[in-house]
Formats: C-alpha cells, sequence, structure tokens
C-alpha cells in the first residue's frame, strides 16, 4: 500500500470510485487563517474537508480542554461516512502546507484500522504549481458506511509516557521550542521537552523548496542524526499532535510502522503540573 502518491497519480485517478481526497489543512493558533474558509474558496475536485478540530474528542471543544484529541471509535466512523469514506475507499490527504496536517489526517486513519490512506506529495502547492485543476464550494458528498478498529499501539498517552513505556520519544517541534528558548504558541505551557526526547523538527524530513518527503534513505539518515536507535519502539511528540504525525509518516516510508503518536504531546505536557520538563538540547546534541 502507498504511503505517498504523486500528483500525477491523483490526476490520472480523480475519477476512480474508490478514491477518496481529504484536504486536511489545519493553521496554527495566532496564524489567523480559517481552513474552512480556504478549502470552499478553492480545492483538488472532489475532495472533502477533514477539519481535524472537529473529528476529535468532545472535551477537546469544552474550555481548557486538549486540542484535537482523538475522538471515540463511533464518532470517527460516524464523521468519516458523512465525508463519503468508506472501508473500501483508498483516501488522499492533502493540505495547504505541502505536508504538515495531511499527516494527521493519514494518522487518524491508521489509528482506526484504514490502511487505505497516503499522503499527497507536496499537498496543494504541488498541485497548483502544475496547473491543475481546481474546484470551490462546499460539496455534500454521498454518504457511506465506515467502521472503525481502533489500533492502541499506535497511540500513545501521557501515563504511558510517564511509565516511561513507549520506547524513545521523538519530538518534531522546532529545536528553539524543544530547547524551552522561545514561547509556545499556546498560553500557559511551560517551555522545554520530555526528559530524555530527542528532537528532530519536522520540516526537516522536507524537501526546503518543494515541501516534498525526502527519499526514504535520506529520511532515515535525519532519524539516525536525531540520535534515534535503528530499531525498537518509538513515539513521535509535538505540539499538540499533529507534525508528530510527518514523523509518524516518515518512519513508516523506512519501514518502522508501528511508529506511535503522543496525542496530547506538549499540549498535555507543557501544562502547569506535576509532568516533569527538561530545557536545552536534547541529550545526544553538544
Amino acid at each position: 500500500m502507498n504511503t505517498i502518491v504523486s500528483t500525477a497519480w491523483l490526476a490520472d485517478h480523480l475519477n476512480d470510485p474508490d478514491v477518496r481526497i481529504v484536504d486536511a489543512t489545519y493553521h496554527l493558533p495566532g496564524t489567523n487563517r480559517d481552513a474552512a474558509a480556504e478549502f470552499a474558496e478553492a480545492h483538488i475536485p472532489g475532495a472533502v474537508f477533514f477539519d481535524v478540530d472537529d473529528i476529535a474528542a468532545p472535551e477537546s471543544k469544552a474550555p481548557g480542554g486538549l486540542p484535537h484529541m482523538l475522538p471515540p471509535p463511533e464518532l470517527f466512523a460516524e464523521r468519516m461516512a458523512a465525508l463519503g469514506i468508506g472501508n473500501d475507499s483508498f483516501v488522499v490527504c492533502y493540505d495547504v502546507h505541502g505536508l504538515m496536517s495531511a499527516a494527521r489526517a493519514w494518522w487518524m486513519l491508521r489509528a482506526f484500522g484504514h490502511d487505505g490512506v497516503a499522503v499527497l506529495d507536496g499537498g496543494l502547492p504541488a498541485w497548483k504549481a502544475e496547473g491543475r485543476p481546481l474546484e470551490s464550494g462546499v460539496p455534500t458528498p454521498v454518504p457511506a458506511r465506515f467502521t472503525a478498529h481502533v489500533r492502541p499501539a499506535l497511540v500513545r498517552s501521557k501515563a504511558e509516557v510517564l511509565a516511561g513505556t513507549v520506547g524513545t520519544v521523538i519530538d518534531a517541534r522546532a529545536r528553539e521550542r524543544f530547547e524551552g528558548a522561545a514561547p509556545e504558541p499556546r498560553p500557559g505551557l511551560r517551555g522545554g521537552h520530555i526528559p530524555g526526547a530527542l528532537n528532530l523538527p519536522f520540516g526537516e524530513l522536507l524537501e526546503p523548496a518543494t515541501k516534498t518527503l525526502l527519499p526514504p534513505e535520506r529520511i532515515a539518515a535525519r532519524f539516525a542524526a536525531a540520535g534515534l536507535p535503528e530499531s525498537g519502539p518509538v513515539t513521535a511528540s509535538c505540539g499538540s499532535g499533529i507534525t508528530a504525525c510527518v514523523l509518524a509518516l516518515g518512519l513508516h516510508r523506512i519501514g518502522r510502522e508501528d511508529a506511535a503518536v503522543y496525542d496530547g504531546s506538549w499540549a498535555e505536557w507543557g501544562m502547569p503540573g506535576d509532568t516533569p520538563v527538561e530545557t536545552g538540547p536534547a541529550r545526544n546534541r553538544p
């Protein structure tokens, strides 16, 4: 099963009855951008909007709730069915960044047992740069049947991280945030990182100009340079469980398909409380 598909592949399969396309764009807090409005203005033909903040646990939407935590399986199945995604669908995820939040939708589908999912390499920027067609408006998909099968091994909790049972933790945030030298975009969080965590900013897995995923051998080299052991369990973390999924996608590309994501990530761990915090460079760095 492909993890990444090219724009050429998607153009050739736009009208395939089993292919479903989702725009899973998410914008970080403080950017003052509306992903749903941008989707309505222009998207890949046939795409539907995968709202990361809506396809989430109900408590995520309550005041003080952790952002876009995984929903219960029944709610996820309901949302997928409403988007026209069935268990036999092959889902292609993209975003307006090239590759950022599309990986979150990819990981969510896999976490609920759906392997027929890939990420569009280069996302909407690559599609537009090649002059491929766009459409506007908000589509009304034909509902499908989707049954969720939870894969708990792909999801990690704060309790598991505290217990030290999640293997190596690798953080996808920018180095300055990881080290505690730059403020977090969500107010009230402490600076720093989970003790013993490694750091690999998710953008280091992308080609700088095109935002396409690096080839597997270069992905493996990036993880090795960050200090990740060649085997053993690994858990990706980030600010709120979005860009950690880019690391999970990269690990999947190099054959480590069991890489997990700490869903609460720093939005949970960095809250005032008793979770231990380190600052400064990762221990494997000078």
